[in-house]
């Protein structure tokens, strides 16, 4: 028989509401993961942090919102308005075009690219125009200068993520975001960061770095500290987006922390297996579908609070690099490392059985 041709109106109808759900997910959990944020800071620093909109402050980051959203939008009297209005929208379009990609649980991905990984390395690489256009429209050198730092920070680190996302390309053999979880399906030894299987064990010896270098190459990639040179108080006045209030500076938050988070699933898929549990699941043969995919969803958004966990502790614990500690680290570490690693797991594809 032949197929029966899907209504373009129904298509498009579930596409949009595929995508509604994804976005709705991701900006309550950000509204949570910030208050999450906050927490962890304040615990370090042996305060309460937010506890008193909602209870134990879980609501202050709606209240926050409720905040930004109803103040005056002010714009200097010399800047560029178009250009200092589309900048904050460019970054948050930009910072939730990128989970087009990424699967949330078996069948749970908006667009199942066969090249997610180049879409996803493309979409960060246009994000830093967001905050040139930010630094440049306000017509003031300090967000001007920090627009600089930002675009010189975020090159230097997209090259050493880049070459450990290619460690990861050769192991999976392909660049399919959903593919690539599952290859690492069954037991916690069969997930990239541990070679991806038993017979690649020893390439853990690189790949377990290689999650190091993507970890702190994430946290300068995202202006976060201890990289966060572009919003240096101290030195710039907050950088490239002193000049912004209300809605505005919040669409830069938000896409900022979008970032974040979107690296915190990076990590969960490329090294520790996505939605995989690290064990095997036959158990689930006899729930229904549904429940399957919540399971591997609630799975898969554990690692995501796990790493942005690790994301908070940095910021609390680790001082400020200065600028010149940031570059080296980028350009005269990080990039021989992912280079050499490049070369030993390519060798370990070719000649496996040799030892690395």
């Amino acid at each position: 028989m032949p197929e029966q041709a899907v209504s373009p109106l129904l298509w498009f109808g579930l596409a949009v509401g595929q995508i509604a759900l994804v976005l709705i997910w991701v900006l309550l959990s950000l509204a949570f993961l910030l208050w999450g944020d906050r927490k962890v800071w304040a615990g370090v620093q042996m305060r309460k942090g937010p506890n008193v909109v909602g209870p134990f402050g879980l609501f202050q980051s709606f209240a926050d919102f409720l905040k930004f959203v109803l103040k005056e939008i002010v714009i200097p009297a010399g800047a560029d308005k178009t250009v200092f209005l589309l900048a904050p929208l460019l970054s948050f379009t930009l910072a939730f075009g990128a989970w087009a990609v990424i699967p949330l649980a078996p069948g749970w991905v908006v667009a199942n690219l066969n090249v997610g990984i180049l879409y996803l390395l493309a979409i960060s690489s246009l994000g830093v125009y967001g905050i040139i256009m930010g630094g440049w429209a306000s017509n003031s050198k300090y967000p001007f200068l920090g627009a600089l730092r930002s675009a010189a920070q975020m090159v230097s680190y997209e090259v050493s993520i880049g070459f450990v996302v290619i460690t990861v390309i050769l192991l999976a053999g392909t660049m399919n975001l959903p593919e690539i979880v599952t290859k690492q399906a069954g037991w916690f030894w069969n997930w990239n960061v541990l070679g991806g299987g038993l017979k690649n064990l020893p390439a853990a010896i690189v790949m377990i770095p290689m999650m190091v270098v993507f970890y702190i190459s994430a946290l300068a990639e995202t202006n976060r500290p201890p990289f966060d040179l572009p919003e240096a108080e101290s030195e710039l006045v907050a950088g490239y987006q002193v000049e912004y209030s209300s809605t505005p500076y919040l669409l830069f938050m938000i896409g900022e922390y979008a970032n974040i988070v979107l690296m915190c699933a990076m990590i969960s898929v490329l090294f520790f297996g996505g939605w995989n549990p690290g064990f095997p699941t036959p158990f689930l043969d006899s729930w229904p579908a549904t429940a399957q995919s919540a399971f591997f969803f609630l799975v898969f958004f554990a690692k995501i609070i796990f790493w942005f966990f690790m994301f908070a502790m940095a910021k609390a614990i680790v001082p400020r690099y200065r600028y010149d500690q940031l570059m080296r680290l980028g350009w005269k570490v990080f990039l021989p490392m992912t280079l050499v690693a490049v070369m030993l797991v390519s060798a370990w594809k070719v000649f496996g059985g040799l030892p690395l």
